[in-house]
């Protein structure tokens, strides 16, 4: 065996110990003929969160239409705490505990600001007492929302959206949160109190989060491990504070210069082959 084989070994060893909430493996899915992943292997570890990257069309959020039922894969297998939930329906998965916050939000315009909250909680069974709690918890995160709560959701601003369709989510007491995009069209301020209720979420509930997000710094900032997606295949994995130090990282999701010793021009390298390991 060549070191690199054997090293991949080693990886992929390590991956199987780790006490993954979410397992997916070698999944493939398409748009008509169009393959948009091919072989994608990612894990959730309980009580993390996970951040996909990548660019544009690199089949991120076809990732999270996968593992959550909206798409079936053509090969691969996904496992939600050890259970097979590959091809399952969509609403069946919610019901083991499997949130989606999707891309655009989402919400129920013409339903007030609490109507969307209770339509989060339809499927419980716990009480009206245990549902208010988690009313009260989820307006202590987003006081904005509260003070909206008789507003149709239509009527907010996209921040105020954002901010619905997760606690929209947070009201079925997920294990797993699947967040795709929350910082798309939002403004620079809404982005880091999003962010920040995200890794409070995280952080005091212990809920497991995979994140899909343009923005590359700020989600290497509140993740604990990322995947580098490119045309629909993983090209990196790494923990988020190893990511930060790769050059390609730095260059191509993070702004960074290329240094002058290499490039008296001072231009940008991308034109240049991407040297993913």
């Amino acid at each position: 065996m060549t070191a690199a084989a054997a090293e991949k070994a080693d990886a992929s060893a390590a991956a199987e110990r780790i006490d993954a909430i979410l397992r997916v493996r070698n999944i493939e899915s398409y748009y008509g003929p169009i393959m948009a992943i091919r072989g994608v292997s990612i894990d959730v570890p309980r009580g993390k969160i996970v951040t996909v990257l990548g660019a544009n069309g690199a089949g991120k959020t076809t990732i999270l239409k996968t593992i959550s039922g909206v798409l079936d894969p053509l090969k691969g297998t996904v496992e939600f705490e050890g259970k097979p939930i590959t091809r399952m329906d969509a609403d069946k998965i919610v019901r083991l505990g499997l949130g989606h916050v999707p891309e655009g939000r989402e919400v129920f315009p013409f339903l007030t600001v609490a109507e969307n909250l209770q339509m989060g909680a339809y499927l419980r069974r716990d009480g009206a007492a245990a549902i208010q709690a988690d009313l009260d918890r989820v307006y202590g995160y987003f006081p904005r929302l509260k003070e909206r709560s008789a507003q149709p959701a239509g009527q907010l601003s996209g921040g105020e959206q954002q901010m619905l369709a997760l606690s929209r989510c947070l009201m079925n007491r997920p294990k797993l949160i699947l967040l795709d995009e929350p910082s798309l069209g939002l403004s620079p301020l809404l982005v880091k109190e999003i962010f920040a209720i995200v890794k409070r979420v995280n952080a005091e509930e212990g809920t497991s989060i995979l994140l899909v997000e343009q923005n590359a710094k700020m989600a290497l900032d509140v993740a604990h491990f990322g995947y580098v997606l490119e045309v629909g295949r993983v090209v990196m994995a790494d923990t988020c504070e190893r990511l930060k130090q790769s050059k390609d990282i730095q260059e191509f999701y993070l702004g960074g210069q290329a240094e002058e010793t290499n490039n008296p021009r001072g231009e940008r390298r991308w034109k240049n082959k991407k040297t993913w390991r």
